[in-house]
Order: structure tokens, then sequence, then C-alpha cells
């Protein structure tokens, strides 16, 4: 009797680890997080689906912009392929979902309340014709401009409020032979101070008309001359090995002192914390020049690819809810430098810069100077974007270019459908 029910309990518990290693799937994710803030963001996701029993199967491009990566997604949905899920964000989105290869996850979302966990404006990013096919990670602050105190110390500065005490900083900086302005020159990084100079020089209307909207007259006007002005002038205060740098070592310039500032979005925080360094002690964090009362947003997110095999359906369900739950939002945005997009998170475990950008953000979405950010991917169709993208570049490359000749590309690039 007791040999038999031994052998009944031997054989339950083979068909329970059956079940749960059927339950057990795959879930392969695309990311381009492989500096150190965000390769520790990645390792904390992948230890909370490996804690409910499923593989991770990293899929990591290097590249700081992510257009690598989406060469490599295309190439793999193309050929039936698809990842389980993807970093992809913004109007992106909308022109995966189109093609009819997203997942729809509003089964996670309704029971895990996103609609009430997240702001509309965010929410209408996630969903395509009323379904969700994406789950955002967090929110970034783009227009960030961060310092290294002790070099402004030693060239007896301030940090700058407005682009004129920029110049003023920027200038003592040089004298006292610092690099005054921590820059890469990669496209995509050259659009990412070309925004800040044009919300900061322009306004946020200007900016939205301009860089949302793409409206050809605000495009070409005088506005927008400056703000190209200003944006060359920024050029001069890099050093000559700018060309091809990643983010992440100009942002290690800043963390050296062998740079004064750098203006970059708020995963430039997580290089410093890597780092060990301590926000207010050893770096400084302040809006873009011009921009304290406004806020360029960059939602991070990952569509959920259409998938066959039902573990790996399950596996994937797993991490779309991981990825909204308050212990992975916390987790997470602690190590990227960002901050959760989750509402009613606490923030008490988070330092004073992401204290400041929660704060802005939420009071920003009232005021409706809560703009998309052109240069990562929130605001224009990427066709678009990149083309603009490129003008600006070629504009920061060539000193012949004037901004008349820049504006006339720029107007001819927002076109490109």
């Amino acid at each position: 009797m007791t040999k038999t029910l031994n052998l009944h309990a031997l054989a339950l518990g083979a068909l329970m680890t059956c079940a749960a290693a059927a339950q057990a799937g795959e879930v392969e994710v695309l990311h381009w997080w492989t500096a150190g803030g965000e390769a520790k963001a990645a390792a904390a996701l992948k230890a909370t689906l490996q804690a409910k029993g499923h593989t991770w199967k990293d899929f990591a491009v290097a590249g700081g912009g992510g257009d690598s990566a989406m060469t490599v997604l295309k190439s793999r949905v193309v050929s039936g392929n698809a990842p389980a899920a993807a970093q992809i964000k913004g109007p992106s989105l909308q022109e995966w979902a189109r093609e009819g290869v997203l997942a729809n996850m509003d089964d996670v979302a309704k029971a895990e309340k996103w609609d009430e966990s997240l702001p509309k404006v965010v929410s209408d990013i996630m969903k395509y014709k009323g379904n969700y096919i994406a789950a955002p990670v967090n929110v970034h602050r783009v227009n960030w401009l961060w310092a290294n105190p002790e070099a402004f110390k030693k060239a007896g500065a301030k940090v700058p409020t407005n682009w004129d005490e920029f110049f003023v900083a920027a200038e003592a900086l040089k004298k006292a032979g610092i690099t005054p302005v921590a820059h890469g020159g990669q496209n995509w990084q050259d659009f990412t101070t070309f925004e800040a100079v044009a919300l900061g020089v322009g306004g946020v209307e200007f900016y939205k008309k301009a860089l949302v909207q793409l409206d050809p007259a605000t495009l070409n006007s005088p506005t927008m001359e400056n703000v190209l002005s200003t944006f060359k002038k920024v050029k001069s205060y890099t050093d000559k090995n700018a060309p091809g740098r990643d983010w992440n070592l100009a942002t290690a310039m800043v963390i050296k002192g062998e740079a004064g500032m750098q203006i970059m979005g708020d995963w430039a925080k997580g290089e410093f914390i890597a780092a060990g360094k301590a926000p207010g002690k050893d770096f400084v964090c302040a809006p873009a020049p011009g921009t304290a009362k406004s806020f360029t947003f960059n939602v991070d997110s990952f569509a959920l690819f259409k998938l066959k095999n039902d573990a790996n359906v399950k596996a994937q369900k797993d991490l779309a809810t991981a990825i909204m739950s308050p212990e992975f939002q916390e987790l997470f945005n602690l190590n990227k430098g960002s901050i959760p997009v989750r509402l009613g998170m606490k923030m008490d475990k988070f330092d004073d810069c992401a204290k400041t950008s929660s704060a802005d953000f939420v009071a920003t979405a009232k005021t409706g100077a809560l703009v998309p950010s052109i240069a990562h991917g929130m605001a224009v169709p990427s066709a678009a974007e990149g083309a603009i993208k490129d003008a600006v570049s070629q504009f920061w490359n060539t000193d012949k270019m004037t901004p008349k000749d820049a504006m006339a590309k720029i107007v001819a690039a927002a076109k490109t459908k």
C-alpha cells in the first residue's frame, strides 16, 4: 500500500514537473541596452522572467539610437522569425502594428489595469486601433544638462539656465583647459542637442509647430534661423575627437572632469551612478538652457510580436506583466536613470534628479509643456525623422552651410513620407 502511494506520489510529482516545464517558455528580447546602467536594468528584467521559470534569450544589438537593431529586426520579421519582444517606441509602434505582426495584449492590460496606471498620452502611444500592442517601461526626460561641479569650480563658472549663460560658461571652461561640451558626433546625438536648443530658444509652442507638426512656415522662420545659429555655436565648444564617439564615452568625459557639460537624456545619469557618483555632489543635473518649465519625453517600450508556440506566448504575457509591475518599474528605473511610467509610484528611493523629473513630468502634462522628443522617435514618423536628422547633422558638420541653407533642407526633409 505504502509502496503504491509512493509510486502515485512520484507519478504526480513527475506530472507536475512536466506541467511546469510545459508552461515554461522562451522569451527572446531585442534591445540595445548594452552600456553600464542600461545593462544592469536589462539584467533585472531577465532575472524577473527567469524567476518565473522561463528562459531568457538576449538579443542585444549595440548602438545607442537603436538604428542597427531595427535593421536586424526587419530581416527577422520578414523571414517569419520574430522575437517575443523588441524595443520599439513612438510612431514606429503604429507602423509595425499596421503590418499585422504585433500581438493583442488587452487581456494582460485589463487584468493589470494599465489604463488606470498610465497617463493617457502614454497609453495612446501603446495602442493600435484601441488595443494594446506594447508595454511601456519608463519615461526619460531628454532635455537635461549634465555638469561636473569641480570643472565649473576650476573655471569659476556657474551652471547655465539660458543659452547666453551657456556660452559664458563654455568660454570660461575653455580658458581653464577643460573641454566645455562633451559630445558624440553621431546623428542622433546631434539631433538631441538640436531639439534642446529649439525648445530653449524657441519655446514650447514653436517646438510643437516646428518639430511635432512639421509646419513649413515655422521651419522656415527667423526663430528657426536663430535656433540653427545657436546650435552651430555649440559645436565650437566640442573637441576634435567628438565624431563617432558613443554617448556613454561622452558622459565619461564629464564624470572624469575632462569635460564640463553634456546635453543628453537622463539615461546619462545611469552612467554616473554606475561610476559611484552622487547627484548634487559629484554631478549636477539641470534642465537644458531655457527649458526649465518644459519636458521632452522619451518612453521606452517593448512591442510584442505574434508568436505560435503556446508556452512562448505565456512567457511573453509574463514579460508584459513583469514590465508594468511596480516592483520592476522601481528596480529598472533606479538602474536606468529614468522614472517610472506607472502613475502613483513611490519616489522615496529615487534621487533628487529623478524626483525633479517626476514632478516636472506631472506638472508639464497639466500645462501642455510635455512634448515628445523628435530626436528619440516619439514625435514624427521614422522616415521624416531620419531625413530631418540627416539635414541637421549635415549642417552641424559642414562649415560653409548657412542656417538658411539648413532650413531649406529641413523643410524638404519634413515632407518625407
